[in-house]
């Protein structure tokens, strides 16, 4: 991986940013952007509770940001079928797409593509 100053590195965060909204692709907040990334780059199963414990939030935190992400399908929820209390976060085709995207995004405005 390049050493980026810290300059350089917030080039690179603002370039990618406005590529990103001028593009029209879906506006995520960061916490949005924490989550989507903590299920699609960590190993699971990822449930609310553990999100929430996570980015050290409460729980109705997770559900909202879950609510806006599953209306535009980067993200589903399905009750576990073990333990009917806890709620599995599942990665949809659609968000494996958008974070494939935002790599490649990442990627072209680092200069690596």
């Amino acid at each position: 991986m390049a050493n980026l100053s810290n300059r350089e590195a917030l080039e690179l965060w603002h370039s990618v940013i406005m590529n990103q909204v001028t593009g029209g692709a879906n506006d995520l907040s960061m916490r949005q952007f924490a989550i989507l990334f903590t299920v699609y780059l960590e190993p699971g199963p990822h449930t609310v509770r553990g999100l929430a414990a996570k980015l050290n939030v409460t729980k109705p935190v997770i559900t909202r940001a879950l609510d806006a992400m599953g209306q535009l399908d980067l993200l589903a929820r399905k009750r576990d079928p073990r333990d009917r209390r806890n709620v599995l976060i599942q990665r949809t085709v659609a968000g494996a797409l958008y974070v494939e995207n935002y790599g490649d995004l990442i990627s072209k405005n680092a200069g690596l593509n």
